[in-house]
Parts: C-alpha cells; structure tokens; sequence
C-alpha cells in the first residue's frame, strides 16, 4: 500500500506545523499521530543542580547543629544556619526563575555595568561601617536577609564581561595592548580590591575565569603564555612577601609539624582526620565527631571533609563526579552555543564552567590536603547566601543559553 499517498489525503491542516514525529517503517516514513515533545532546556543538569543543593542542605544543618553549644554561637538555635541556608535557597531559585527570562542579547549589553558594579561594591565593603568584618577580613555587606559578598558578584560578572570583550575585540585577538592589555587591567584592579579585603581565594578564580575565557576567546598562544607568567609571577610575589601566606605553604606542606598542627595547619590535620574516620561508608548522617568543635568552619570551607567522615570514601567520590559532570556539561552547552555562531554566549557558558569546576577543585585539594588552605566555599553545598545565589543565578543564565541554542536548533530564533 503507498503509505505517503494515503496519508497525503488523509492528513489533517496544519499537520507539518504541528510538530509530528515522522517515525520510518520498512523504509518509508509514517506520520505518527502524536506530536513529538521535547524539554526547551537540559533537565539531567537542572536535576544535578537540585541535588546538590539537596545534600548541601541536609549537610550543612549535620555540620552546624553542634555549634550553639560553642559560647560564640550560644544565641543560635541548633536550626538557625539551616534555616538560613534554606532562605538562601529560596530567594537564590526564585532569582534564578526570573533570569532564565532574559535573553542573553540583553546580558551583553549589561556586561561591562556588571563589572562597573562589582567594582564598586568592592570599594563600599572596604569603608568602615559599611562592610562587615569577620575573623579579620572585610567582605560582607549586611542587608538584612543575608551578608552579601561582593566577590560573588565579581565572579558572576568577570563572566560576561570577558565574554562580551572577547566580542567586541575578535578582530584585534593577534595585537597584544588592544586586545589583552584593557582587560588585565579590569583584572588588576579587581585583584586590588580582592587583596584589600583579603580574599586572594576569590581573585584565584576571577583570575582563572578571565585568562581562561582569553584563552578560548582565541588570543593568540604567545600573548596568553605571557599574562600566564605575569599572574604566575604576582601570586609568588604576593606570598613572597606576606609572611602570614608563607605561613600557610610552610603547613601546607608539613600540616603534621608541632609548629603548625595546632596553628595554620589545624584546619587541615582535622580536615584529614574526618576524612581517615570516614573509611568507605563513612560513620553515618550525623556521626562525625569533627564538627563537635575541632574543625572550624565545618559548615562553608570544610564541609567536605563532613561528608568525607558521614558518607565516607563513597559520598565524596559521587561529589566529585557530580561537579566533573555538571562542568563537562556546562562547557558543552558553550561549545553549542559557539557552533551555532554565538560567541558571547558561549564564551559566557565555557566561564561559568571554569568558574564552578575551578572552584571545586581548589576548595576539594584543600579539604583533602592537595593544595594550600584557602577561604573558598565549596558551589552549591556550603553555606553562604550570596554564594548561592550567584551559582544558581550563573547557571539559570547557562540554561538560557541551552534553550536559546535549542530553539535555534528547531529552527526558530534565539
């Protein structure tokens, strides 16, 4: 039977348009009555997302349930960084919503404001009385709901300004002082700012996130060897001559010397100890005996090392792997987008990308030892209000970016 001539007279108006799957049977192609449906984003990735929160969450009220026993926390209820965690989540996912709304034509144009922004923001949380201050370093500004850092914000916005720079300068990519030089200088002054505060933690991956999207902006080899060098240059020279940093490598590399095990290494041989008690299964939800006190900041920098001795070798293997996925992942909605001729966005995605694996690596060497100690929270699962909403605000953008590369992939505009 001629399968094609019997639909053509039987097919209603407006079939073609309609979106109906065209399955093919003995090598002639049917028309399926139903339409084909599929999801305007990537939903593995929103999932991942939800489920890193998820055990952020229920880790972070294991590793903070214990602190109100400790006279600095003596006012907090055993909930009270939960449910703050938890507020955190909600304003971040109610952001996040709003965002994914915006086209990304419109966040081009918004690039070089965010950077102006974030500047400024860096300087009002050095003016005192203006920025909040904790275990001395400066870089809170208190607005009632949460302590929001500035940094976070620069992260978020170094993004999408090295993603609209690299637009704007694709032709003068070969000619060092138009192409590379304004941009480093953006960066130098960030680096500035950082180091005021200090936060070198947060300048390391601002730092990664510019020179790497540099790098797959397509500057050429020789110029992005030498800013390589130059940054490589100024962090020995800032340790070289901070005595406190020196500190810190001298017990990086020996955390079990008298010297530094019950000073600047203590964070770490606790660190190592929750991670030796966990084993392969861990002491279960809730049995760490680390966060009873001896590991500070149990619940931000370190809450790995909590997941480490509560779910064991393979909780933090399954923590690694989400984060490596999650990266792969965002990198290849970039590398889509760039195919599809969108730089800007793609460029953004790849940062992103850098910016959460990035972050990930050097918070997870430090918790396990493999890297100096450094301020840096681990995305989506320590606590940190402004940390969080900027990750889920980055990533609602990267899902714009998917759905935009969608669409244009089903023919319609972006």
């Amino acid at each position: 039977m001629n399968w094609s001539g019997l639909w053509g007279k039987l097919k209603p108006a407006g079939a073609e348009a309609s979106g109906f799957a065209l399955p093919v049977r003995d090598g002639i192609q049917i028309r399926d009555s139903q339409p084909s449906r599929a999801h305007g984003f990537d939903l593995l990735l929103v999932w991942v997302v939800v489920c890193l929160l998820a055990l952020g969450l229920v880790m972070v009220y294991s590793a903070s349930i214990a602190l109100p026993d400790n006279p600095k926390f003596a006012r907090y209820a055993p909930t009270h960084f939960l449910s703050r965690h938890l507020l955190a989540i909600g304003i971040a996912m109610a952001c996040g919503l709003a965002v994914t709304q915006i086209p990304l034509r419109v966040w081009e144009r918004l690039a070089p404001w965010l950077v102006l922004g974030s500047i400024l923001l860096l300087v009002v949380v050095l003016i005192p009385g203006l920025g909040k201050g904790v275990n001395g370093a400066r870089r809170w500004l208190p607005l009632g709901v949460m302590n929001f850092q500035p940094s976070e914000l620069a992260k978020f916005a170094i993004a999408m300004y090295g993603a609209s720079y690299m637009v704007r300068k694709m032709d003068l990519r070969e000619n060092f002082w138009q192409a590379v030089w304004p941009m480093l200088a953006t960066l130098g002054l960030l680096g500035i700012l950082l180091l005021a505060e200090p936060d070198m933690g947060a300048f390391m991956v601002i730092a990664a996130i510019a020179i790497g999207v540099l790098f797959l902006g397509g500057v050429n080899g020789r110029m992005f060897s030498l800013v390589l060098l130059v940054l490589i240059g100024a962090f020995v020279l800032m340790i070289s001559f901070s005595e406190f940093r020196r500190e810190r490598i001298f017990a990086y590399l020996n955390p079990w010397d008298e010297k530094y095990a019950a000073g600047k290494a203590y964070q770490l041989t606790h660190s190592l100890i929750a991670f030796g008690r966990g084993e392969w299964w861990g002491q279960g939800l809730g049995g760490s005996v680390e966060k009873l006190h001896y590991l500070p900041e149990a619940h931000t920098d370190f809450l790995l090392a909590v997941i480490g001795e509560e779910l064991g070798l393979i909780g933090v293997v399954l923590v690694i792997c989400a984060f490596f996925w999650l990266t792969r992942r965002v990198v290849q909605i970039g590398r889509q987008a760039i195919a599809l001729d969108r730089v800007f966005a793609g460029l953004y995605a790849q940062g992103v990308g850098i910016w959460m694996g990035g972050q990930a690596f050097i918070n997870i060497g430090v918790n396990l030892g493999a890297l100096p100690t450094k301020g840096l929270t681990l995305p989506l699962l320590s606590f940190g209000g402004s940390a969080i909403l900027m990750n889920l605000i980055a990533l609602a953008v990267v899902l714009r970016v998917d759905l935009e590369n969608r669409q244009l992939m089903r023919g319609g505009r972006a």
